[in-house]
């Protein structure tokens, strides 16, 4: 028994096809019809997620092939789309493109499959006409499995442009066409070296939001789309025992610091941590009777002057981690930690100095792709050997490394490339692989229990002196 929801995913050929506006439109056009839309996003991207979250007021979730188990996508999916009407998933890079060229692991149609959603393909008919139809009739027929529920041309030119793509998609395809989408500037996301901007700089205000609703039901045949989809089963969630709650953690979220996966909070939360969110931007103090600190990724170099004028957050942060307190930071928040980060300019930013390590940012993508990571010690959220998976995004990269342990090898899925990276000293563990969490199930009860044990030994310390 439970209950059923509808869902499909969004999908184009390639990137830049407009999965994300499209997915945007949608979603605030069928939430203005009175549904409740869950968002999730294929891949590890944390930038579209927190978009969704916007338009949905429902926190978005990353569904991800290579990084989780079929379980772990199954019970995300499950779990989130229970009191739904309708989840949205949209897709990473091309419908196919994953991990491998030979398999569809870590791709838009693994979780398609995966989770027996249908697929609306997204497709930029800018530069053609005719030959979009050749590009639908490409993916309708490269996996038999997958099954295309609708398509959607977007940057569609004028009335002729239109007509003409809808007799080349009578003439060659089987796929129905929900409608074409013209180019409007006005729905743009602005874009930088990482991806979108995110949803903490309030691109995304009541106004567009709307815009984007009005467009898609203006061109769009969200009805055929509604009563495509077949219905989906969700189990009904099981009694789960409640964990106390005697553990806070200080998250940093703020312009600077946003990237999260909300399963990683959602999963320190059941085993017993209070999340505590805090900007090391604009509070000159950490939260108040904090266990632990948590630093996601982010665009820290972007504020960087302002990071560093706030002397006071730093040194809050530098006190913490002397006083042997876990701190566990990913990308962004390993530059905060070290000594200093220099821009593409040449400028020099003095940061908490918690880690002696020097930072400078470049010009591309550093070490991009997923990763495995193997701890070679005991750590704090697992033992040695212990595995997890995670994926790798920056523009930086570390200059200058002091005397500091290494506990991480990590083994990149592209270009063979490993290395000894996980930069520990004192209680500190810092490392620019972004993890997720359920990759490895002990991996947030473990870290939750290391906080607790850290907490009750600094105790024991005060009370003997």
């Amino acid at each position: 028994m439970g209950e059923s929801v509808k869902g499909f995913v969004i999908a184009g050929p390639s990137s830049g096809a407009g999965k994300t506006t499209v997915s945007l439109a949608l979603m605030a056009a069928l939430r203005r019809r009175g549904l409740e839309v869950q968002p999730f996003k294929c891949g590890p991207d944390f930038i579209d997620t927190g978009h969704h979250t916007r338009v949905c007021c429902r926190p978005s979730r990353n569904l991800d092939g290579w990084m989780l188990s079929d379980q772990t996508n199954r019970g995300i999916f499950h779990s989130a789309a229970r009191s739904a009407d309708v989840c949205v998933v949209e897709g990473v890079m091309g419908l196919f493109d994953g991990a491998s060229g030979k398999s569809a692991t870590g791709s838009t149609a693994e979780i398609a499959k995966l989770l027996d959603l249908p697929v609306v393909l997204v497709v930029d008919v800018s530069a053609m006409a005719r030959s979009a139809a050749a590009v639908v009739h490409g993916f309708e027929t490269f996996d038999p499995a997958l099954r295309l529920a609708g398509v959607i041309f977007n940057k569609a030119g004028g009335p002729g442009h239109a007509q003409m793509l809808r007799e080349a998609m009578e003439s060659g395809c089987s796929t129905p066409l929900l409608g074409c989408l013209p180019r409007n500037e006005k729905i743009q996301i602005p874009e930088r070296y990482l991806g979108l901007h995110t949803a903490e700089e309030n691109l995304l205000t009541e106004e567009l939001i709307s815009l984007l609703a009005s467009i898609a039901e203006s061109n769009l045949d969200l009805t055929q789309l509604l009563a495509s989809l077949p219905d989906i089963r969700v189990p009904v969630a099981g009694e789960t025992p409640k964990a106390r709650c005697d553990v806070r953690i200080g998250v940093a979220r703020d312009r600077a610091f946003s990237f999260y996966y909300e399963d990683n909070l959602d999963a320190l939360r059941a085993c017993g941590a209070e999340i505590v969110e805090f900007s090391p931007l604009s509070d000159a103090q950490l939260p108040a009777s904090i266990d632990a600190l948590y630093f996601g990724g982010g665009y820290p170099e972007l504020h960087a002057g302002q990071l560093s004028g706030n002397r006071e957050m730093l040194a809050a942060i530098g006190r913490f981690g002397d006083e042997d307190s876990p701190i566990y930071v990913e990308c962004g928040g390993l530059m905060l930690l070290a000594e200093e980060v220099v821009n593409r300019d040449g400028q020099s930013f003095p940061m908490a100095g918690l880690l002696p390590l020097r930072v400078r940012m470049t010009d591309r993508l550093v070490k991009f792709g997923y990763a495995e990571v193997t701890l070679s010690t005991d750590s704090l959220w697992g033992f040695a050997g212990a595995k997890a998976r995670g994926h790798s995004f920056h523009c930086s990269t570390i200059t200058e490394a002091g005397d500091v342990d290494r506990q991480y090898h990590i083994r990149y899925s592209l270009g063979r490339l490993e290395e000894q990276e996980g930069f520990r000293l004192k209680n500190v563990l810092a490392s620019y692989i972004h993890l997720h969490f359920l990759s490895n199930p002990d991996l947030p009860a473990r870290l939750v229990e290391n906080i607790r044990r850290a907490r009750e030994a600094r105790k024991a310390l005060v009370q003997s002196c």
